[in-house]
């Protein structure tokens, strides 16, 4: 059989997902996938791999490779590998992305760029998937169009191993340029008109399952679908639904027979620290929108180190209420404290089942969902599917076909992922719906850590860590209206409660320092210039002030203990609502101001008039302020050579403050927004641009 090598490199799942689904589909056409996760380079050999090779690459953080594939990431950068390296190489890579975001698919096109860097070439065009208007409008019609690609590049190899290049030469059909999908990037609802109706390719055969349209019913004017009903034409059509995924782990549920049980969670990150929490502090009014808390750590006790503008883990677990909820509708809740044992069904047709990393051997079940798994994860159409397959109720089992198939995408983007459904909201929807144990396990992404930026710096607080959140809070309108908070914000602000209000105990008694996990994160270059004397330019509204009080901070040990040396001028960009409920650090920055520390605060209040420290007319926005103050932004960063970093949110404000550097750059050096661009780009390279975005 025509084998190819099928690489994924996945942050939280998807990724993976997709080269799963690739994988199964491989046989039917003839192929055999040779599946690996790219970490894994102890089972490939890109140098020597005469097979062609497909990636599938998702993209986290700032535009960065997934944690998986930076140590592949690493060694195919290594500037000494000679430019032929990969010349024997056929490749088709597929990223997946958030156009939201500043680098869309930026993973992919990383890895993409420096295979054909090395000699390798496309046998298949890249695809980009965009999560913000659904990966599936551009990973299905990939998919199905990998298949014609692989057959023409075996066709082509097959010709030129019969009859050399002079069949190849009067056979233009056999000819080894890349195929290129039907739909290869969404980046705008121009891409859409590439597809019918009902998301589908014109010319596509499907291999999908066609479910029979359901009974007729009468449309009723204004009538809007819900997570449970849908609505004409939906409701009569018939459905090009994904094949069930096979089912492949075996689950064996063993009393615990008495033994006590770790309650220290289980991850991948190294090291990690049990670390108290000495303080925690409401840096918000309660009338502001938005609750935000800082709270302190003391990591006197570790060998936890840090610098301003450095990233750390917190390792939280889900809700109790919701684990215990979750574990009530499947009916385990008596055997909560059983151990979990798994095993890969011995008659299961999944090529390459592999036991969950995430889930250890042993642990309690309640253990699992709480410490293990994303019970909050919003689910794939794939768990959909599988979902229906243990639903017995008609109507329910055609509505979650409904929801996973190609004409069901708009609802599923509204009603599922856009309104963050999570797996209990599903079964608490369709009560016939009774998975198995290992269908979870199977499904339920790895529970990640949540990252925080430091927000003080070691010089300033010495053994202590700071960092501040805003408590993530929103509703679920899925079956009922459900205020949530977020997994980690609402654990860590329950968590902190007794510090927050001491006097809360009927017995006087000071609450007991709760203790949390803590990892490091990779290093990053979001740090202080190494020369003082550079300007630095810093853009940071709401809790994306954060690594800026860290560098402020630092910056004034460091002038304390150098007098005499020479440091460049500083400046601010903040942004709040309103000054008197959410202006964060407000006295930090008038004393830093005040002393020099900082040479320039300007701060943009959205829904009134600027603080004091502004003297020109209202800004709104951080956006604004720069623009206003652009001649000056603009000399620190081309002719004085200064650093510009921007924290905080990278679907708006990130994208508004590179527009804004994009013009007033054009601006000052007189040429067009190209000019400016380039000029940017280079920053960004220098890493004098830097960004800690989310």
């Amino acid at each position: 059989m025509r084998r190819f090598l099928l690489l994924y490199a996945t942050q939280q799942g998807q990724a993976k997902a997709i080269a799963e689904e690739i994988c199964e589909k491989a046989d039917a056409h003839g192929f055999s996938a040779d599946l690996h996760c790219i970490s894994e380079s102890d089972k490939y050999d890109l140098r020597t791999e005469a097979a062609p090779l497909v990636v599938v690459v998702s993209t986290t953080g700032n535009g960065d490779p997934p944690d998986t594939a930076r140590k592949f990431v690493k060694a195919i950068q290594d500037k000494t590998l000679p430019g032929d390296l990969l010349a024997h190489l056929r490749y088709g890579l597929l990223g997946l992305g958030d156009s939201e975001y500043t680098y869309f698919c930026n993973g992919g096109k990383i890895i993409d760029k420096r295979l054909q860097e090395l000699g390798a070439q496309h046998f298949y065009d890249t695809g980009h998937a965009d999560d913000c208007v659904g990966l599936e409008l551009v990973v299905e019609p990939w998919i199905n169009g990998l298949w014609a690609a692989l057959e023409k590049h075996f066709a082509s190899r097959r010709g030129n191993e019969m009859n050399g290049a002079v069949a190849m030469a009067s056979n233009p059909s056999l000819s080894s340029e890349p195929v290129t999908p039907e739909v290869s990037h969404i980046d705008s609802q121009v891409g859409l008109l590439r597809l019918d109706d009902s998301g589908r390719r014109d010319s596509e055969v499907s291999e999908q399952n066609v479910v029979n349209r359901g009974p007729s019913s009468v449309w009723i004017a204004g009538f809007e679908s819900s997570l449970t009903q849908s609505a004409p034409p939906l409701s009569q059509a018939s459905l090009n639904i994904p094949a069930s995924p096979p089912e492949y782990l075996q689950v064996d549920l063993q009393e615990a027979l008495g033994q006590e049980e770790s309650h220290a969670p289980v991850t991948s990150v190294d090291p990690v620290f049990h670390v108290p929490v000495s303080k925690a502090v409401q840096l918000t009014t309660n009338d502001a929108v938005k609750t935000t808390l800082l709270i302190e750590l003391d990591i006197s006790q570790t060998d936890f180190s840090y610098q301003p503008g450095d990233a750390f883990s917190v390792i939280c677990p889900n809700s109790d209420s919701e684990v215990e909820r979750l574990l009530q509708r499947l009916q385990l809740a008596d055997r909560r404290e059983h151990r979990v044992f798994l095993k890969i069904k011995a008659d299961t047709k999944k090529k390459g089942a592999a036991l969950p990393q995430h889930v250890p051997e042993g642990r309690s079940l309640q253990f699992l969902f709480t410490w293990c798994l994303e019970i909050r994860a919003v689910p794939k159409k794939a768990f959909l599917r599988a979902l229906a397959e243990h639903s017995s109720d008609g109507a329910e089992r055609r509505r979650l076909q409904e929801l996973c198939s190609r004409q069901g995408t708009a609802d599923y983007n509204r009603l599922v992922r856009d309104a963050r459904a999570c797996l209990l909201d599903l079964l608490l929807a369709f009560p016939s719906c009774q998975p198995p144990l290992g269908l979870l396990l199977e499904h339920l992404p790895k529970l990640q850590p949540r990252p925080y930026s430091c927000a003080s710096s070691s010089l300033f607080h010495p053994g202590k860590l700071h960092f501040i959140f805003n408590i993530v809070e929103f509703s679920s309108h899925t079956t009922a209206k459900v205020l949530r908070r977020g997994v980690c914000t609402g654990w860590l602000a329950t968590l902190v409660e007794p510090i927050l209000q001491p006097n809360a105990r009927a017995d006087g008694e000071k609450a007991p320092a709760p203790k949390i996990y803590i990892a490091p994160r990779t290093a990053n270059s979001f740090h202080l210039p190494g020369e003082p004397s550079a300007p630095v330019i810093m853009v940071g509204p709401g809790t994306g002030i954060a690594p800026f009080i860290g560098f402020l901070q630092h910056r004034e040990k460091l002038q304390e203990h150098h007098p005499a040396g020479h440091f460049g001028a500083t400046w601010l960009f903040f942004g709040c609502r309103h000054k008197d409920r959410d202006y964060l650090f407000r006295d930090e920055l008038r004393h830093f101001l005040k002393c020099g520390i900082l040479t320039h605060l300007k701060v943009s209040c959205s829904r009134e008039a600027p603080a004091g420290e502004e003297e020109e007319a209202p800004a709104k926005y951080v956006q604004d302020s720069i623009q206003r103050h652009g001649q000056q932004v603009a000399r620190a960063l081309l002719q004085e050579r200064g650093y510009v970093y921007v924290c905080g949110d990278a679907k708006n404000m990130a994208k508004d403050v590179n527009d804004t550097l994009v013009d007033i750059i054009s601006k000052e050096v007189g040429g067009g927004k190209l000019e400016a661009m380039k000029m940017l780009a280079t920053l960004k390279e220098e890493k004098r641009y830097l960004q800690d975005i989310w």
